[in-house]
C-alpha cells in the first residue's frame, strides 16, 4: 500500500494509533528521503481531525523540518517557494493554526540556517490570534481567554522570537515590534501575564536600540527569562539598567554587558563594537513613527512609557516629536 492510500484508509477510520505511527515512519524514512507528496499526504492526515496517538505530535513537525531543512540545498536554508508550501498546507482546512501546525512552523524556524520572514509573520500571527480569540494554537484540554495573554502564549511569542536567531537579523525587526505592539494595543485592558510586560518592553526596545543607532544585543541575551521590570531599583536597575550596561562605556560596556548576560553572546562581542553606529539620536522617521505607533489606540500603555522612559536616559538628545509622549511618564 502507498503512502496516500494509507492515509485514505486512516482518515476513514478516524484514529491514528501508535502502530500506525510507526507505519508512517517506515513509509517517509524507509527510502532516505521525504518528498513533497508525502508531506503533503501527512498535512492531510493531520487536517483530518482524527484521534492521534501522542507520537504523532512529534512525528509531523520531525518529518516536515527533515523536508523543508534537512534535505534542502544548501541544507539549513528554506526557500520561498517550500515556505509557501508549507503555509498553504497548515490553512488548506480552512482552520486556524494548530498548536501541532504550529510546532511544525516552530521546528523549521529552529532548526533552519535561514528563512523567509513570512514564515515567522505566520507563527506570530497565529499567537496574535489566539490571544484576541481564545482559539488556535492549543492542544485539546488547553482552554485559552480571548483577550487575555497566558503564560503560555507568552512563551509561544518568545520561542518564535528567539527561534530567529539563527537568521542574518541579530535584532528584532520593525514587523515583529509592530505585532508586539498590536498585542499589546488589544490586550491592554487584560489581566495578561506577568511575563507579558517583560517580553513586551524587552523587544521593542531591542528595536529601539537599532533604530536609535546602537548595535542591540544579540536576541539571545534581549529575549532571556528573567523579570528584569521587577529588579531592585525599579526600571534604572532592571530592564534600562541592562542596557545601560550593554551601551555605555564605548566598546568595553558592550564587551561587559555581554560576558555577564551570556556566553555565546560574549563571543560576537568584538564584531558587535566595531558595528555600534556614532550617532545615538534619534531620527525624525524614527521619532515620528513611535508616535505613530504608541498614539494609535489613543491610550498610552505602561510598557510604552517604561520604554520612552529608556529612550530618554539613553539617547543625548530627544527629537521634539517625542517630547509630549515624554512628559506623559512621569
Amino acid at each position: 500500500m502507498e503512502l496516500a492510500a494509507f492515509v485514505d484508509t486512516k482518515i476513514a477510520d478516524g484514529a491514528v494509533s501508535a502502530e500506525d505511527i510507526l507505519q508512517v515512519r517506515r513509509y517517509i524514512f524507509g527510502d532516505g528521503a521525504i518528498s513533497l507528496e508525502e508531506g503533503e499526504a501527512l498535512f492531510r492526515l493531520n487536517n483530518a481531525d482524527c484521534t492521534y496517538a501522542e507520537g504523532w505530535y512529534d512525528l509531523l513537525p520531525e518529518a516536515v523540518c527533515v523536508l523543508l531543512v534537512e534535505q534542502a540545498r544548501p541544507e539549513g536554508y528554506v526557500s520561498d517557494d517550500h515556505a509557501t508550501w508549507l503555509i498553504n498546507q497548515i490553512t488548506a482546512d480552512g482552520h486556524v493554526c494548530t498548536r501541532t501546525e504550529l510546532d511544525v512552523v516552530l521546528k523549521v524556524l529552529e532548526k533552519a540556517t535561514e528563512a523567509p520572514a513570512a514564515l515567522e509573520r505566520f507563527a506570530l500571527e497565529a499567537v496574535k490570534q489566539s490571544a484576541l480569540t481564545g482559539s488556535g494554537c492549543t492542544r485539546a484540554g488547553h482552554k485559552l481567554k480571548p483577550g487575555v495573554i497566558s503564560d503560555g502564549e507568552v512563551e509561544l511569542l518568545r520561542r518564535i522570537l528567539y527561534a530567529s536567531a539563527g537568521s542574518a537579523s541579530i535584532a528584532i525587526s520593525k514587523m515583529e515590534a509592530e505585532i508586539l505592539f498590536d498585542i499589546n494595543d488589544a490586550t491592554v485592558e487584560a489581566e495578561n501575564a506577568p511575563a507579558w510586560s517583560e517580553l513586551f518592553a524587552k523587544a521593542v526596545a531591542n528595536y529601539l536600540m537599532a533604530l536609535s543607532g546602537y548595535q542591540p544585543p544579540s536576541r539571545e541575551v534581549a529575549l532571556r527569562r528573567e523579570n528584569w521590570l521587577e529588579q531592585p531599583g525599579g526600571f534604572e536597575g532592571g530592564l534600562g539598567g541592562f542596557f545601560k550596561s550593554m551601551f555605555t562605556g564605548g566598546t568595553g560596556g558592550v564587551r561587559s554587558g555581554l560576558q555577564r548576560e551570556d556566553s555565546i553572546a560574549a563571543q560576537r562581542g568584538a564584531a558587535m563594537s566595531a558595528e555600534i553606529a556614532a550617532n545615538e539620536v534619534v531620527s525624525e522617521d524614527e521619532a515620528h513613527w513611535l508616535v505613530n505607533r504608541i498614539g494609535r489606540d489613543g491610550l498610552m500603555h505602561e510598557n510604552e512609557k517604561a520604554l520612552l522612559r529608556f529612550l530618554r536616559e539613553e539617547s543625548p538628545t530627544i527629537h521634539p516629536a517625542l517630547q509630549p509622549l515624554m512628559e506623559r511618564t512621569f
